[in-house]
């Protein structure tokens, strides 16, 4: 993880001084858990979940809210600040700040989305096929989420649809027993230059 981290601090800046990094995947593939070890790695690097962004009502159709709350000041090299949604009180709170650090990452169904994709320092996959996602998310949740999932299953389906996100991911995250392995994603082509990390094979991770 430290190495994945290492390389992480060593690109340039992709949104004002801030390296943006999106950890993106099917429900319930592990993008949260994985995110926050990422960002222990880093010396502990903000973390924007985008279940504080979506809604009930706005499942996916948060690009402006998150534009307006997080992008746009993060590139004026500004601490963002934006309002956190409650899933139980179907409400938003107080605003939450988000500093302007070094790399910051978001995590979250729809964080490579091609609306995104131009802020992004890197774009990172969680590989897992969708139906064993969704089978740990519904274990995950219980009983008490079941309408949800079923609304929200058909919903993902079709914002993959018109928006994937796996083709341009930078980097693929697999779970393993031991710890995670990284490998190079779609995105990544001999002709991207050393910047990327085709040629350092894989990487094991804690």
């Amino acid at each position: 993880m430290h190495d994945l981290a290492a390389r992480l601090h060593g690109l340039p800046p992709s949104l004002g001084p801030v390296r943006l990094v999106a950890v993106d995947g099917h429900a319930g593939s592990g993008k949260s858990t994985f995110a926050g070890r990422l960002a222990h790695a880093l010396g502990g690097a903000p973390v924007l979940h985008l279940d504080d962004i979506a809604s009930h009502e706005q499942l996916f159709a948060w690009t402006d809210r998150l534009t307006a709350q997080v992008i746009e000041p993060l590139a004026r090299g500004e601490s963002a600040h934006y309002t956190p949604y409650d899933w139980r009180a179907r409400a938003f709170g107080a605003p939450r700040p988000l500093p302007a650090a070094p790399v910051v990452l978001i995590e979250g169904v729809g964080a490579g989305r091609r609306a995104l994709r131009p802020h992004l320092a890197r774009l990172l996959w969680m590989e897992l096929p969708p139906e064993e996602s969704w089978a740990r998310g519904r274990q995950r949740d219980g009983a008490e989420q079941r309408e949800f999932w079923e609304g929200w299953v058909a919903a993902e389906r079709a914002h993959f649809a018109a928006d994937p996100s796996r083709p341009h991911a930078d980097l693929l995250v697999l779970q393993r027993q031991e710890g995670y392995e990284v490998l190079p994603g779609p995105r990544t082509t001999p002709e991207a230059g050393p910047g990327v990390t085709l040629g350092d094979g894989t990487s094991r991770m804690w």
